[in-house]
């Protein structure tokens, strides 16, 4: 080939999983995300993946058991708030 390069980029452009990201990028039913989201989830991410690199199986369990147990208050937690905010509102 005579731009070897130009061949690699070409390869990368017919992969399937190019044509799977396009088709879900092109989908119109999904909800666009801005840019600050997107810089927020990978912020997120970035720091899930240092916090989980240097806990031991024992602190990660505990966590999701803290995790699961706040999901577990929560729908209590948003029942006091709408009365509290109700009851505020008159």
């Amino acid at each position: 080939m005579r731009f070897p390069p130009l061949g690699e980029t070409r390869k990368k452009r017919f992969a399937p999983t190019l044509e799977k990201a396009l088709t879900l990028l092109d989908d119109k039913l999904l909800p666009s995300t801005s840019h600050a989201v997107e810089r927020g989830n990978r912020r997120y991410r970035k720091m899930q993946k240092h916090v989980y690199r240097v806990r031991t199986q024992v602190q990660i369990s505990a966590r999701l058991a803290l995790d699961m147990w706040r999901e577990a208050q929560a729908e209590g937690r948003q029942q006091t708030l709408a009365s509290l905010h109700q009851a505020r509102a008159g």
